[in-house]
């Protein structure tokens, strides 16, 4: 199975309580789906959970993993990051995109030279931010993921058209 395969949907923050329930973050959109996708796996697949939600806390939810079931064995999983498989997720609107589907993508400027590939996609409360990683620069270009800076995503050919605001390269 290739990681095209599966999506990080979330992570746990650690252990919630002393039953085994975990702190989980979630990275769907309507955050409380998560638990649909089940069974949720690790990076490496090495171990899969049921997920049952048990709640909400402070940034995240609440939820018991099948086969935990001590404050210990929640704590060991501190960190790690679940995927489901891509089957299992919804389709998409045209103008919507799951982050690893852009992660690797070359980016052009809109007269077609290249700015570089993306690193990541960051989300720090308003909307995403595109990382570039341009070659021969050491620092990354930090690209709001709008449609104004960003007109033109193409999935099949492996790239993203650009025309970052003015100042930003």
């Amino acid at each position: 199975m290739s990681d095209s395969d599966r999506i990080c949907v979330g992570a746990i923050g650690g252990a919630f309580g002393v039953r085994g329930e975990v702190r989980l973050k979630s990275f769907t959109a309507m955050p409380e789906d998560i638990a649909a996708y089940s069974p949720l796996s690790t990076e490496d697949g090495a171990r899969a959970f049921d997920v049952t939600l048990t709640g909400q806390t402070t940034n995240g939810l609440t939820a018991q993993l099948s086969g935990i079931s001590t404050k210990e064995a929640a704590d060991a999983l501190r960190g790690i990051r679940l995927y489901a498989l891509r089957a299992q997720l919804p389709n998409l609107p045209d103008d919507e995109f799951y982050h690893a589907d852009l992660i690797g993508l070359e980016v052009y400027d809109t007269g077609g030279a290249v700015l570089g590939r993306v690193k990541a996609v960051l989300n720090h409360g308003a909307s995403d931010i595109l990382e570039i990683h341009a070659p021969g620069m050491s620092a990354t270009i930090l690209l709001p993921f709008t449609t104004e800076a960003v007109p033109t995503v193409d999935l099949a050919a492996g790239r993203i058209i650009a025309d970052p605001p003015e100042g930003l390269i």
